[in-house]
């Protein structure tokens, strides 16, 4: 079966004069589609198609222009991309592509980096999760290692936005995002999550802001920041996982 981008490559040969608006906008926005999709293939494992990935994004490109309201003052590039995005992770999730002893180790690595940062009032340190988790460090770089493609929709945790969804990253850009977090107001959120990426170690804001706002792969943050790609992925790893019990802890409020 051929792919709906294929598909609509096929319609960017044709005569444009035929096509409907929405036409129009699949065929121009057909490119994102597809780097979107590529951008998250490069975090996943090799056995995900991102051919699947690319077909999910279509959908949500589609819904995106059914769906954009443009009186909501957002531009409609950074709709579509919310909507491509959000369709690709929840095609991801359908999968349940993470094994299930990885999940186990994920939400260790959380209930430590939240018991310690708890008890230190600050970013716990690799050795002192080591030792929490009774593990070697060599052991303990392993399992992040093996993570390290997990985080990949845990800054990309969706909320509420009139009925539509998007990620939480985008909301502190935002002044026109409602409020996913029940009785809080969305200026508390915005200001909780700032902080939180704001007590964030040096190197490890550093990567969250090159990856997320930059949109750098881990290859190009390496350059930057004269560490390997390894490296880079294993600090982003770990900086993911502290937001994720801060937003965790957001929720519960």
């Amino acid at each position: 079966m051929r792919g709906l981008y294929n598909q609509m490559a096929e319609k960017d040969s044709s005569s444009k004069d035929d096509f409907t608006k929405r036409d129009r906008l699949i065929v121009e926005y057909a490119p994102l589609v597809k780097y979107i999709a590529n951008r998250i293939a490069m975090r996943l494992p090799p056995h995900i198609d991102v051919d699947d990935l690319i077909n999910s994004g279509v959908l949500g490109l589609i819904d995106a222009i059914e769906k954009f309201d443009p009186s909501k003052e957002v531009k409609f590039k950074t709709y579509a991309e919310i909507r491509i995005k959000g369709a690709i992770l929840d095609e991801l999730r359908a999968m349940d592509w993470v094994p299930r002893s990885i999940r186990k180790v994920i939400n260790k690595f959380m209930g430590a980096y939240h018991e310690l940062e708890q008890q230190l009032g600050r970013p716990a340190k690799d050795e002192e999760m080591a030792e929490l988790l009774g593990l070697e460090m060599e052991e303990f770089y392993k399992l992040l290692k093996q993570s390290a493609g997990v985080p990949l929709i845990s800054l990309d945790v969706l909320v509420d936005y009139d009925d539509k969804k998007r990620n939480i990253l985008s909301c502190l850009g935002d002044p026109k995002s409602v409020n996913g977090f029940g009785i809080m107001g969305l200026s508390e959120v915005k200001d909780a999550i700032a902080q939180a990426i704001d007590d964030l170690p040096e190197k490890e804001k550093q990567v969250i802001s090159l990856y997320y706002y930059d949109e750098l792969t881990m290859k190009e943050i390496g350059k930057v920041l004269d560490l390997t790609e390894s490296r880079v992925s294993q600090i982003h790893t770990k900086a993911v996982l502290r937001l994720k019990v801060r937003i965790k802890d957001l929720k519960k409020i």
